[in-house]
């Protein structure tokens, strides 16, 4: 009897230690939320889609740019021209809508001057430069201001138009960065190479065209070597 005494113990102590008293969960409080890192990493994921939509929009506001600047030149040609070399961002492929337009109307030079014309008096009149960076005037004003500037000026219509759309779009402040992408094609188009030569004296006369020769055995022989020298004691 005291053996299966001992025994039922046992059995009730094993019993009841393999099957113990569950408590009731515990519900923990969410950790505290890092407000500002949530929102970077929204901010992160969602930069792409962004990205996408701006690249789109200046694509078709480059479109909307090449179509204004169409004329009765730009109908289809067999020896039409292209554009001499390949410009990206929205800067280039503004430069590249008014090369196209300017060389099928044969008025390249013009609107080069035109362009360069523009650069020359924003720098010269900071309250002009002012005008054409300050985005928060009405897109109305921005263009009436521009079509009647460059009107009384005898600007040709393809630099008003190409003007106008930058006002309409808000691309004025870049038009010196155009400008210059806009000379770095007229300069490939006519097969001109800018070089620049930093030298301690002026460079003599005799050894800038040596160096041009030179230049242009490396570049080719069809290629015009301008030289641009800065002396730096």
């Amino acid at each position: 009897p005291t053996f299966f005494i001992a025994l039922y113990e046992t059995r009730s102590l094993v019993s009841s230690s393999s099957h113990p008293t569950r408590s009731p969960p515990r519900f923990r409080s969410p950790p505290p939320r890092n407000e500002p890192e949530m929102a970077a990493r929204h901010l992160r994921s969602g930069l792409p889609l962004l990205q996408a939509r701006l690249a789109a929009n200046e694509s078709a506001a480059v479109a909307q740019v090449s179509r204004g600047l169409a004329t009765e030149a730009d109908k289809p040609k067999e020896n039409k021209i292209k554009v001499p070399k390949a410009l990206y961002g929205g800067t280039g492929n503004y430069a590249s809508a008014l090369f196209l337009a300017a060389a099928n109307s044969n008025s390249l030079e013009k609107v080069e001057s035109e362009i360069l014309d523009v650069v020359g008096a924003a720098k010269k009149s900071p309250m002009f430069s002012q005008f054409m960076k300050d985005t928060s005037v009405p897109k109305e004003t921005r263009v009436k201001a521009i079509t009647e500037i460059f009107s009384e000026a005898g600007f040709t219509d393809i630099t008003k138009k190409f003007l106008s759309a930058l006002a309409s779009n808000g691309r004025l402040k870049y038009v010196e960065r155009i400008a210059e992408r806009f000379v770095d094609l007229t300069m490939a188009h006519r097969g001109e190479v800018k070089v620049v030569v930093r030298t301690v004296v002026p460079l003599p006369e005799k050894e800038e065209k040596e160096l041009k020769e030179t230049l242009r055995d490396i570049l080719g022989k069809d290629k015009t070597i301008l030289v641009e020298q800065k002396v730096s004691p």
